[in-house]
């Protein structure tokens, strides 16, 4: 029956409940691909920005047009004290004012998308309302000036104003150029009906600074215009990375709790597994051992040893997996006493000696004599020696031979190395082979499979005692196994290395 759930919401990783916070950020990305892929609005999109720095500049030279004003006010009445002078000065403050007063009010509002081209247009009305008091100032005449000062003074200050005008509104695309434009025409009217040669020399030199003045501008223009391209695309690019590393914190810590959940469950299954487990291989070997009475068929008894053998087997599949998930689930605690590596060794040794020698493996040992006794956890580091010297018989061939050296080490800790000349594992496959459920090439040929958790479980102990274990490996030459325990570990110091060579030479090998 169905349980009206899609299967496909396991495969979910980001949490949906979360997504409130990325949603200012997600928006970003959203309306940056968008911008991106629209062929038709071009830079348009940027029209309100240009619109606010344009604003901004006209606040910041406010000042500006002022001090300028009556700067010229000043020298023409210093050539001629004719009061028109002042009469363009009060018009010329006047539509400054009114220019301000526009980019206040602008730069006071949230200009939306759709009010852009409105504030546009009155922007560009007031920067014509300039150009119209610059016109008024071209139309001025002094009867009191002598040759060709007054050109001279009216040709400087249309340049100036050209050049100020030009500085603070650039952008505002065409708004110098449209400011202008009156003051252009009253010099091109004044130079049409007196036919002067210094009158049509102003108009030109005036039209040649505009234009000129203009394209500088526009290039100013497109560059900011560009370097906002620019800077938008790398915020918006920041955003889809800060949204790509949500989902990745967000998956990486449902893997977490995923794996931890996993590893704590399975760790306090440990007596829900094992108990009816330890029944079977019970009855089982009572049954295989007729201790009750024989069995008067005797495939029953064949088939209860093979339930034996089976339930042994899963047993140790299940004490491996239980080990490793209470390591991972940080419920591994070391019951540590002082204990001797070398006992441990021999102990170990005998435990696997019966099936090294139904396969005639020769185990040779090599034990440092008189070692100190090591603070660590006796279980521990024989499920880690058994591992071991379990693994090197399973892999070394008939009429094989494995090695066990237990000595100290270069660093005045301990060290147990087991070698054997089994077929031995590639040097690429040594980190799987380390890593859970991992299997190299040769045990997946091999008879004997495992889970490929003996070597993870070793490595997991060895960490909690604050060691190291080494794999080491040559193909068709054979694997050699080395724990490591550290000097902390070691309840006596270091014996002189000048009454023993022999130590010297092993310190330098591991090293």
């Amino acid at each position: 029956m169905s349980t009206g759930v899609s299967t496909s919401t396991d495969k979910i990783i980001v949490d949906r409940s979360r997504s409130h916070r990325n949603k200012a950020v997600s928006k970003a990305v959203r309306a940056t691909r968008e911008r991106l892929q629209s062929s038709t609005k071009g830079n348009q999109v940027f029209d309100r920005d240009m619109l606010g720095m344009h604003v901004t500049s006209v606040l910041q030279g406010a000042s500006v047009v002022p001090l300028f004003v009556v700067l010229v006010t000043a020298v023409g009445l210093y050539l001629d004290s004719d009061p028109q002078f002042l009469a363009w000065a009060l018009l010329m403050l006047s539509v400054h004012a009114l220019n301000v007063f526009v980019s206040r009010r602008a730069n006071r509002k949230e200009i939306s998308a759709t009010e852009v081209q409105v504030w546009r247009r009155r922007l560009m009305a007031a920067q014509l309302l300039v150009g119209v008091g610059w016109a008024a100032f071209a139309l001025q005449s002094c009867n009191g000036c002598s040759g060709d000062t007054y050109y001279f003074y009216k040709g400087a200050v249309l340049l100036l104003a050209v050049s100020i005008t030009a500085m603070s509104s650039f952008m505002l695309r065409l708004g110098m150029l449209i400011g202008f434009l009156p003051t252009v025409a009253t010099l091109v009217g004044i130079a049409v009906f007196s036919r002067s040669a210094l009158d049509i020399g102003m108009a030109a030199m005036c039209a040649v600074a505009v234009v000129f003045f203009h394209y500088i501008g526009d290039r100013l223009y497109r560059s900011n215009l560009t370097l906002m391209s620019y800077q938008s695309e790398k915020d918006d690019l920041i955003a889809e990375l800060e949204v790509a590393k949500s989902m990745s914190d967000e998956a990486r810590r449902r893997a977490e709790e995923a794996n931890l959940a996993k590893s704590r469950f399975l760790a306090s299954m440990s007596h829900e597994l094992r108990t009816p487990l330890n029944a079977i291989l019970g009855f089982s070997e009572v049954m295989s051992s007729e201790v009750l009475g024989p069995l008067n068929n005797p495939t029953y008894k064949e088939y209860s040893g093979d339930i034996h053998r089976s339930g042994q087997h899963l047993l140790n599949l299940i004490n491996e997996i239980l080990d490793l998930s209470r390591i991972e689930a940080g419920r591994y605690d070391l019951a540590e006493e002082a204990l001797s590596l070398l006992e441990i060794a021999e102990d170990c040794i005998g435990m696997v000696q019966l099936r090294a020698r139904g396969k005639s493996i020769t185990i040779r040992q090599q034990f440092e004599p008189e070692l100190p006794l090591v603070w660590a956890d006796e279980k521990s580091m024989r499920q880690v020696l058994l591992n071991l010297l379990s693994n090197a018989v399973k892999f070394t061939p008939q009429g094989g031979e494995v090695t066990v050296k237990v000595g100290w080490t270069a660093g005045g800790g301990q060290y147990v190395a087991i070698k054997d000349n089994g077929p031995g594992i590639p040097e690429e496959e040594i980190p799987v082979v380390l890593s859970a459920f991992g299997q190299g090439s040769i045990a997946i040929k091999s008879a004997e499979q495992g889970t490929g958790l003996g070597l993870p479980i070793v490595q997991a102990i060895l960490a909690k005692h604050d060691g190291q274990f080494i794999l080491r490996s040559k193909l068709r030459e054979g694997t050699e196994a080395i724990a490591i325990l550290p000097a902390t570990r070691v309840l006596q110091s270091v014996p002189a290395v000048a009454d023993a060579p022999a130590v010297e030479r092993r310190r330098k090998s591991f090293a």
